[in-house]
């Protein structure tokens, strides 16, 4: 539930006695100034996640001439080793790293590059083998949404101001459930009365309570992305024997050489198979049958891979092709294979089935967050809860600034936590705390903020309303 809320008139003399009034106060408090934080990020990151959810109807809309082709029947694709031979012949001083197949009858085959000026994506009609031009995948609308959702486009400073952001928004959820149960009263007695800013403080109330389900959930399940967080928490888990993705077996590998890093621009790796190693080929083996693109895709469509499949080059004389089933709406089918460059032999094969527990959990949690998991519900519940997203954080900044105080003061409710009367809540906010670091961290901050500055600064006291 995020939302900048004005106090009431009265919020600017003494605190009301006793403890109920006590908590609310003071839960307020901190649910108004977590939102000066969490608002503008949640409002990038529902925006972004508008446009993420909605790639597949915009881009080809917007690069029509790409990714969109002339089918007629009767005509019939050209084999993925010619369209391959035409994208080197069009960039010759590229690396090809992986070609993805067409979605429908009527698109355009893609191939991921990377060249000195950068990753490419290269648009091949699959009925002329022709080259149709190439975008770079990070510039697009959605791939810019990305890169802003991930990291704000800020490298590592960004994730961490998402994922400190990320942790206060659970506090703005849990205090906000708290403000919408004990307001109750004085909500219905302003709407009866026919209060300026009575209806909207009611309907943001109510969106938040029921948002406020569905932004812890999206919280948790995006955590694992997180640059510390997540790092952290993987780290633990593989000292005690699971992970947060799949780790294939496979052949001899380079350490540093993983899926992820092989395709770092196609969007379409499997989250549990992002940090899978890629196997080896022995040139040694089968050297009288030299295996193509299209060898890979066959195999792979004979093992019964999700359709469209994504297939990754081999890198060198010893690579494999790795054909991967990215099964978009059912982590549970999602597979890779991976296939000998010169027998064209499957090396190994690694999906769902072989993940951690831990990691099964994280693939689900991941596909349902990003509004694919449930099919059209999952689409239109996700689409729904990002506008209502929106909302919020236009909603409470608005009820603030109709019910600003006319003097010099920010408008901050008064009020201190009751630590050491309320024990449970003291065992809560540590708790808290140690499983998010993060949040520990930054509130440490803000309490000497607060002791040692604003509470000794009159100004300043004034201004932010700070109980003594």
């Amino acid at each position: 539930m995020s939302a900048v809320q004005s106090p009431p008139d009265q919020v600017a003399g003494p605190a009301t006695r006793g403890r109920g009034s006590g908590l609310f106060r003071a839960f307020w408090r901190w649910h108004f100034y977590a939102s000066f934080l969490v608002i503008p990020v949640l409002l990038v990151l529902a925006t972004t996640g508008l446009i993420y959810l909605f790639r597949f109807q915009l881009e080809p809309v917007l690069h029509a001439d790409l990714m969109k082709v002339d089918h007629q029947a009767g005509l019939v694709a050209q084999p993925y080793s010619a369209q391959l031979d035409a994208v080197r012949r069009a960039l010759p001083d590229a690396t090809v790293v992986s070609m993805t197949e067409p979605p429908g009858p009527d698109r355009s085959t893609v191939f991921s590059v990377d060249t000195a000026a950068g990753p490419r994506d290269v648009f091949v009609d699959p009925y002329e083998g022709t080259v149709l031009g190439s975008l770079n995948p990070d510039t697009t609308l959605s791939g810019g949404a990305i890169l802003l959702h991930g990291e704000l486009m800020a490298g590592r400073a960004g994730d961490f101001v998402i994922e400190v952001a990320a942790c206060w928004a659970i506090v703005m959820a849990l205090t906000g459930y708290y403000l919408f149960v004990r307001g109750r009263v004085a909500r219905a007695r302003r709407r009866a009365a026919g209060a300026a800013g009575a209806v909207l403080r009611s309907r943001h109330g109510r969106t938040g309570a029921i948002l406020g389900v569905g932004l812890l959930f999206l919280i948790v399940s995006g955590l694992p992305w997180t640059g510390f967080w997540g790092a952290k928490t993987q780290e633990f888990a593989t000292s005690h024997g699971t992970s947060f993705w799949g780790a294939d077996p496979g052949a001899l590998s380079k350490p540093t050489s993983t899926l992820d890093e092989s395709l770092p621009h196609s969007h379409t790796v499997p989250w549990g198979l992002g940090k899978t190693e890629v196997p080896r080929s022995n040139p040694e083996d089968g050297r009288r049958s030299v295996a193509t693109i299209d060898t890979a895709v066959e195999v792979g469509r004979r093992n019964g891979l999700q359709r469209p499949m994504t297939v990754a080059l081999p890198g060198d004389s010893e690579g494999v092709y790795s054909a991967i089933g990215y099964a978009f709406n059912d982590p549970g089918k999602e597979r890779t294979l991976h296939v000998d460059q010169y027998g064209g032999r499957v090396v190994s094969t690694y999906g769902y089935a072989d993940y951690p527990v831990l990691a099964k959990v994280v693939a689900q949690g991941i596909a349902l967050h990003e509004g694919r998991r449930l099919g059209t519900l999952n689409f239109w519940l996700t689409t729904v809860f990002c506008l209502a997203v929106v909302f919020m954080c236009v909603s409470g900044p608005l009820m603030w600034w109709r019910r600003r105080p006319k003097t010099k003061a920010l408008g901050a409710p008064r009020g201190r936590l009751p630590l050491r009367a309320t024990p449970a809540l003291a065992v809560l906010v540590v708790a808290l705390a140690l499983f998010l670091p993060l949040f520990g961290i930054t509130l440490v901050a803000v309490l000497l903020l607060d002791q040692f500055v604003l509470r000794r600064v009159g100004a300043l006291r004034a201004w932010f309303n700070v109980a003594r």
